[in-house]
């Protein structure tokens, strides 16, 4: 019998063979001789096959001695080499140091040497993060998936999973992909934002936060919206903190992300496809079976579908406080997408009515945006004042407006207030809720 090297990956190399003094890409000079080592032996270690008699350590380290037989190499940049297929064997190849750096929030593969991480907003390109070939890509994606319980195959090309840490992970193979295996990661923060960190890197103001917190009190319902890496969600757990410690929230998303402190949460996540293509729970079933849990809040992480139309019937049956987020590029637009998902149900119901059914349900929508420097905003906050002539009218009460951008890229400008007064006010005052009169006097 002989076994594959792609088979033993989860065997440990011994300590007096990987001496991991440094693991930086500067230790080599010849950045084209570590790229030409690196290629080989992770090939070569692909290629050969195992003798029975052999350990993975002594097999490793033959390989490596015979590859780089004849370098004249130092003890940093042998040590180099050595870590690169420590990552390879016991961690996650050439994404294993991407993924443990704190400040990298995604990462993108789009092809052997094409790999994009974020920082602080902003995307660049990595040029010391490499591959092989495509074969090493998806040896990689299967290996963050197979603990999950999940594959990726020719069969089944693409998948969508949350790993161990709560990142998002996605990846879609040939011939879906046709610029080959493509991996997405959003790395999930164990360090999440709170109101405090909204004012100091200047999100929002602090009326719009005792505005917002107000109305998270008085439960009205509320409907985030942004584009992609806007930062929909992480305004979301903020919101979320807001809520009482008494109440019982449950919250239901694809990806579990939201990470709420109160003491009664019920967390609810989805479910994909098994390998017999059963057993899916959406995040329609999870919110129709919500309303069976007694709640006292249900927050959805996102809403995309049909799940839609039972969102704004929880919000229309004395489930109020709901809150959740929706991909839209502003309140007018959000609505529109919310009254094309609620017809997806093909329910025969006018359109008049089902604005209407809109309109009672929700009270605020708050749109947050991502500028070209990185930074997020709350752009708008917005109240529902009623129907007029058919349409669902939007009466704005707080924006941001951008002035111009500075030679560094920042992006300035200035958050206004409306001189008026937003009929949720009264909502507000109805429960008690007068610490934001000041506001709007």
């Amino acid at each position: 019998m002989r076994r594959k090297f792609t088979d033993e990956f989860d065997i440990t190399i011994d300590d007096n063979f990987m001496v991991p003094e440094t693991n930086d890409y500067d230790a080599f000079q010849d950045k084209v001789l570590l790229d030409k080592l690196r290629n080989e032996i992770i090939q070569s270690l692909i290629d050969n096959d195992i003798q029975n008699h052999e350990s993975m350590d002594d097999f490793v380290k033959i390989q490596i001695d015979k590859i780089i037989e004849g370098y004249d190499l130092d003890s940093n940049e042998r040590n180099y080499i050595y870590n690169l297929i420590d990552n390879e064997i016991n961690g996650y190849g050439p994404l294993t140091e991407l993924l443990k750096d704190k400040d990298i929030t995604e990462i993108m593969v789009n092809g052997k040497d094409e790999v994009y991480i974020e920082i602080d907003g902003h995307l660049r390109r990595d040029g010391t993060t490499s591959f092989v070939n495509d074969d090493h890509i998806v040896r990689v994606i299967q290996r963050l998936v197979q603990p999950l319980g999940r594959t990726i195959d020719i069969a089944h090309p693409m998948v969508d999973a949350r790993l161990d840490d709560g990142s998002r992970l996605n990846a879609v193979l040939p011939p879906l992909s046709l610029n080959g295996p493509v991996l997405t990661i959003r790395k999930f923060k164990k360090e999440l934002a709170n109101i405090d960190d909204f004012l100091r890197t200047g999100t929002l103001t602090p009326y719009m936060a005792r505005f917002l917190e107000a109305c998270v009190h008085s439960k009205l319902n509320i409907l985030i919206v942004g584009g992609t890496g806007s930062g929909k969600t992480t305004l979301l757990n903020v919101l979320s903190s807001f809520c009482y410690k008494t109440e019982r929230i449950i919250t239901i998303e694809d990806a579990a992300e939201l990470k709420l402190k109160q003491d009664h949460v019920i967390s609810l996540e989805t479910r994909t496809n098994n390998y017999e293509g059963t057993g899916m729970v959406t995040v329609r079933d999870l919110v129709i079976n919500s309303l069976r849990m007694r709640p006292d809040r249900i927050i959805v992480g996102e809403v995309r579908g049909k799940e839609a139309f039972d969102m704004l019937q929880a919000m229309n049956t004395g489930h109020d406080g709901s809150m959740t987020t929706m991909h839209a590029n502003g309140p007018t637009d959000a609505l529109n997408r919310l009254e094309t998902m609620v017809l997806m149900n093909g329910v025969e119901i006018p359109v008049t009515a089902i604005r209407e059914y809109i309109e009672n349900a929700l009270d605020i929508v708050v749109q947050v945006r991502r500028f070209s420097d990185g930074r997020r905003r709350v752009t708008s906050i917005s109240e529902i004042i009623g129907m007029q002539n058919g349409e669902i009218a939007i009466k704005e009460i707080f924006k941001f407006r951008q002035t111009g951008v500075l030679p560094n890229g920042d992006v300035v400008g200035e958050f206004l207030m409306h001189n008026y007064v937003p009929k949720v006010f009264d909502k507000i005052k109805a429960k008690g809720i007068d610490d934001i009169d000041d506001i709007f006097k």
